[in-house]
């Protein structure tokens, strides 16, 4: 059986490989991940969780970490907390760590809408952006994929799909 391929322009020249289904050959590029030039290792961090407990990105080595910073009233936060828990399900027994970091001032609205969405994946504090300034967080959400080495390797300005077929493929890639 023969593998048709199809060159997609673009904007600027550029090209894209697609296949069969109209899947991009790169799904970080298809996700509209920004890939850093050089690997840099992600900055550590220690912040209250919701219950009381601390997240630490310490604890995760090993794990491939999805590091999320949102707010309650940013709109596409909300839109793309769906698609996370859904990711966080899927993946979370092949090593997948979600950690969703709040820049809200106040922790009662994160708890509300933590609860109001039924989200089960770690939800942190970040009310004095001291995180979100170490990962040059510039606004919500900003999404930071890190790999078992604790390399940050693709960065995500703005909601996304975090279930779709580009993700999960980025995700597998991840995780193998």
């Amino acid at each position: 059986m023969k593998l048709a391929v199809l060159l997609v322009a673009v904007g600027a020249g550029a090209l894209v490989l697609v296949g069969p289904g109209g899947a991009s050959a790169d799904p970080f590029r298809e996700l509209g991940l920004i890939r850093p030039g050089k690997t840099t290792a992600a900055p550590g961090f220690d912040v209250p969780a919701l219950g009381g407990a601390r997240l630490r990105l310490a604890d995760l080595r090993r794990k491939v970490v999805f590091l999320n910073f949102w707010a309650t009233w940013c709109p596409p936060c909300r839109e793309e907390m769906p698609s996370m828990e859904r990711a966080h399900h899927r993946h979370r027994d092949r090593g997948l760590t979600i950690v969703a970091l709040a820049l809200d001032c106040e922790p009662d609205p994160v708890v509300a809408f933590v609860q109001s969405l039924g989200l089960t994946f770690p939800i942190g504090l970040d009310p004095g952006f001291e995180v979100a300034n170490r990962y040059a967080v510039r606004a919500p959400p900003s999404s930071f994929l890190i790999d078992r080495q604790g390399a940050v390797v693709a960065v995500a300005l703005g909601p996304r799909d975090w279930d779709g077929n580009a993700a999960r493929a980025v995700f597998e890639s991840m995780l193998r």
